[in-house]
């Protein structure tokens, strides 16, 4: 499968942290823009990225939130069925059994 010409490559965060790491270490900006095929700009803008939040920082934002808020909807989904759960126990309890009022437990 090839890319269509003038397409954007996306690169995962394991590749601009190589790249990153890469010219920490001192390669030419040039030679590495050229191998990756991106351009010099885009090298130090990885790099201050990089340097700001380490490798999570170059993670795709979208990625990170939608896996938080599918966890999230998880936790709503099992406190839903457990809200259910309960209202359907109280109304059986109440049904068989009403709770005394006025007294209290000894």
């Amino acid at each position: 499968m090839q890319r269509e010409q003038g397409a954007p490559k996306r690169f995962w965060a394991r590749h601009k942290t190589q790249a990153v790491l890469r010219l920490l270490r001192g390669e030419d900006i040039d030679l590495v823009s050229r191998e990756l095929g991106v351009t010099a700009a885009t090298l130090p803008q990885w790099r201050d990225t990089f340097l700001e939040a380490g490798e999570s920082g170059l993670k795709p934002q979208p990625a990170r939130e939608s896996v938080e808020v599918g966890r999230l909807r998880e936790k709503i989904g099992e406190q839903a069925m457990e809200n259910e759960l309960l209202r359907e126990k109280i109304a059986r309890l109440e049904q068989n059994r009403p709770l005394a009022r006025g007294r209290s437990r000894k």
